[in-house]
């Protein structure tokens, strides 16, 4: 309890320092937003001083081209009649068109500048116009983050806590992985790696026998048939146990039945299996955890009940399954006792991926009964595998 007020007290902090921090960058904005205002009615007013300058500059060179187009076809008409005019009236002429012309390029140019000045105006005016949209559209966003972090705190450190406990959920099955992963390992190694390892010394001594006692090589070589239908067996179990591939050609119940019946020869246990309801297609996530259940609560009875008699039931209820595993062995104190020795740890980790439930009733000389309910209903962030 204290480390989560804690928790609460660190997070107030940091949502009251990131909500200072808000509102300094929302007054900055607005601050923004005002400057933006403010230069794009100086930037409209100039493009309308530039509008009126264009139009009076685009009216006078219309008339200054209508006086060029008449001192042109005065000069014409000079120039046919050149010997009718004096010297003064011929040259006044010239100079008049000439003028004309020099004017109209003047304007022009000037005509130039001020489009160049207007595109300009125009360009700067909608930059200007996005910027003031983005600042609006930030402040909207920001309001909308200190609405959420001042109504919404209660909600985060929830999550928060929840995040952790994820994570501590993660690192969970992360060890069993790491468990299953030495556990395999070390079957491997005791099994087929030292049958194989005495099989290729085996192999150099029948060799050798062969040049010196057929019958005694023939006996070894009968010998080492043994050790490798042993080793194949040895395999075949291990990847049995990493993975049943009937559960994917059969499904659960014949892989059931079949592993009861395996076990009930290999152990001598009197094992009663049994299916109540309808029988139904699961998804593969619940069959193999159904299964791993089943298995390391035979895997116990085995190992530790010293028992001569049990029962595995399954029931398919409408939105549950429903597995019972009981025995009448010498049973455990379940306070007491060291529960990871019985592999009940990762059997409630196994039964919480799916959102299940495991209860375990056991005491000395009482023998242990194992109550599993997986609801049939996958979660959203479920996946079939």
């Amino acid at each position: 309890m204290a480390g989560s007020e804690d928790l609460r007290q660190n997070l107030q902090e940091v949502l009251d320092r990131t909500l200072g921090f808000l509102a300094e960058t929302k007054s900055d904005v607005f601050n923004i937003v005002e400057s933006a205002r403010k230069e794009l009615q100086n930037i409209k007013a100039e493009l309308e001083m530039v509008e009126d300058d264009i139009e009076e500059v685009i009216e006078e060179l219309d008339e200054k081209e209508r006086i060029n187009r008449r001192a042109r076809r005065r000069l014409m008409e000079v120039s046919r009649d050149f010997d009718q005019y004096s010297e003064e009236e011929v040259k006044e002429v010239y100079e008049r068109a000439e003028d004309s012309s020099v004017e109209i390029a003047v304007l022009r140019e000037k005509e130039k500048q001020l489009q160049d000045r207007r595109r300009k105006l125009e360009e700067k005016y909608q930059s200007t116009e996005k910027t003031l949209e983005r600042s609006q559209n930030l402040i909207n966003r920001l309001s909308m983050v200190r609405g959420f972090l001042e109504g919404r705190m209660e909600e985060i450190t929830d999550q928060f806590e929840d995040m952790q406990d994820r994570e501590k959920f993660v690192m969970k099955i992360i060890k069993m992985q790491e468990e299953e992963r030495k556990r395999v390992a070390r079957e491997i190694h005791d099994g087929p790696a030292q049958s194989l390892a005495n099989l290729v010394m085996r192999v150099e001594v029948a060799q050798n026998m062969l040049h010196q006692d057929v019958e005694k090589a023939d006996e070894e070589l009968e010998e080492l048939k043994s050790i490798v239908r042993s080793s194949v067996k040895d395999v075949r179990k291990i990847i049995y146990d990493l993975r049943p591939m009937s559960l994917d050609d059969l499904g659960l119940m014949p892989t059931l039945r079949r592993y009861v019946d395996d076990f009930v020869d290999d152990t001598g246990i009197d094992i009663n299996f049994e299916v109540m309801g309808e029988e139904k297609n699961l998804p593969s996530t619940h069959e193999i955890t159904a299964f791993r259940l089943v298995q390391e609560a035979l895997n116990n009875i085995r190992k530790h009940s010293q028992a001569k008699s049990g029962s595995v039931r399954l029931e398919f209820a409408s939105e549950f399954l429903n597995i019972l595993i009981t025995d009448s062995g010498v049973g455990f104190d379940p306070a007491e006792d060291n529960l990871e020795s019985y592999g009940l740890t990762s059997m409630r980790e196994r039964c919480n991926l799916l959102d299940g439930e495991l209860t375990i009733k056991s005491s000395r000389n009482s023998g242990t009964r194992i109550r599993i309910k997986l609801p049939l209903k996958l979660r959203k962030d479920d996946s079939d595998v």
